[in-house]
C-alpha cells in the first residue's frame, strides 16, 4: 500500500493536507491554503521537493524534540513534521517523505 495525501478543511475554512505513509502514520502536514488550488500546488511541491535530502531542514525545539520542514527551491515552508523524540526518528521521517510523496494518491477525508 503507497501513501496517500489525506485533504482537509480546517475549523478556519482553510485547506489542508497531511502525507501519510502506508501504515497510516502522518509524516507531514500543511499550512492552511485560502483555496483547494494553493492546497493542490503545496501537494504537487511536496511530491517534486520530497525526494532531494537538500530540501530537509533539520531541526530542535525548544523542549528537545526534534522535526523537519520541507521546503520548496525559493525557501518557502512546504510541510512540518511531527515531533520525535529522537534524531534517528526524524531522519526516518525524511525518509519516508522521499518513499511516499511521489507516488501518494490524494484523498478528501
Amino acid at each position: 500500500m503507497a501513501g496517500e495525501f489525506a485533504c482537509s478543511t480546517g475549523s478556519d475554512g482553510k485547506f489542508y493536507f497531511s502525507l501519510k505513509a502506508a501504515n497510516g502514520e502522518i509524516i507531514l502536514s500543511s499550512q492552511g491554503y485560502a483555496d483547494k488550488g494553493g492546497r493542490d500546488n503545496g501537494i504537487e511541491s511536496v511530491r517534486k521537493n520530497g525526494g532531494d535530502a537538500g530540501n530537509f531542514r533539520k531541526e530542535v525545539a525548544k523542549d528537545g524534540r526534534f522535526f523537519f520542514n520541507l521546503v520548496a527551491g525559493n525557501g518557502q515552508v512546504i510541510g512540518k513534521s511531527q515531533m520525535y523524540k529522537t534524531e534517528s526518528g526524524r531522519d526516518n521521517g525524511i525518509e519516508s517523505v522521499g518513499k511516499n510523496a511521489a507516488g501518494a494518491s490524494v484523498v478528501d477525508e
